[in-house]
Parts: structure tokens; sequence; C-alpha cells
């Protein structure tokens, strides 16, 4: 209890009873916002996993496509050495242009494709 001037100050028991009060709601605030942390914590570590999984998947496509792209120039350099003469051998390059040129635009298609849907995965509805 405070002394003022000779005579005894008491807080009024509605002034303990609005601080209990406020107290009790400044703690559930706390941890209405601290749930909501948490729970957005969670969020971004299941779209970095997501994210991260997706990155895998197209360096793995990413790779299948490159091996199979070397493996087209191989069998082109192999053909082309075995070529009789200008015309053949002017003939099979005009054959592996033309096939690259298709994988190269399936396999952008393919590579577009997964990551939109990589992207759509990632990114709460």
């Amino acid at each position: 209890m405070a002394r003022q001037h000779g005579t005894s100050f008491e807080i009024p028991s509605e002034m303990h009873a609005l601080a209990d009060k406020s107290v009790a709601q400044a703690r559930q605030a706390f941890g209405s916002i601290m749930s909501a942390a948490a729970q957005a914590a969670g969020t971004a570590d299941k779209q970095a996993r997501d994210m991260r999984s997706a990155a895998h998947e197209l360096g793995g496509l990413a790779v299948r496509f490159a091996e199979r792209n070397i493996a087209a120039s191989f069998e082109f350099a192999q053909r082309l050495a075995r070529a009789k003469d200008l015309d053949e051998a002017l003939a099979l390059q005009a054959d592996y242009l033309k096939s690259q040129m298709a994988a190269f635009s399936e396999q952008a298609g393919e590579l577009s494709g997964e990551a939109a849907k990589a992207a759509r995965q990632a990114v709460p509805h």
C-alpha cells in the first residue's frame, strides 16, 4: 500500500479486475499470434520442400534430355563418318538438324509444362 500525505491508498478491486482481464487478453492475443506464426512457418517450410522436390525433378528431366541429345549427336557423328560422299553428308546433316529442332521444341514444351505444374503445386490455393 502506498502512502500519500499520511493516508493509505488502496487500489480498487475494479482496477485489479481490469488489469487481470487486460493481461488475459494480451496472453490470448500473443498465443494467437504465435499460433499464426507457427502455421506460417510450417506453410513456408512445406512450400520450400515442394520447390526443392520440383527443382530436383526438373533437373533430372534436363539431364535425361541432355543424355538423349548427346546420344543423338554421337549417332549423327557416326553416320557422318560413314558417309560415302558430300551429298550424303549434307543429307545426314539436314536430317540431324531437323530431328534436333523437333526434339528441342518438344523438350522445351515438356520442361515449361513441368515448371508450370511445379509452380502451381508450390503456391497455396
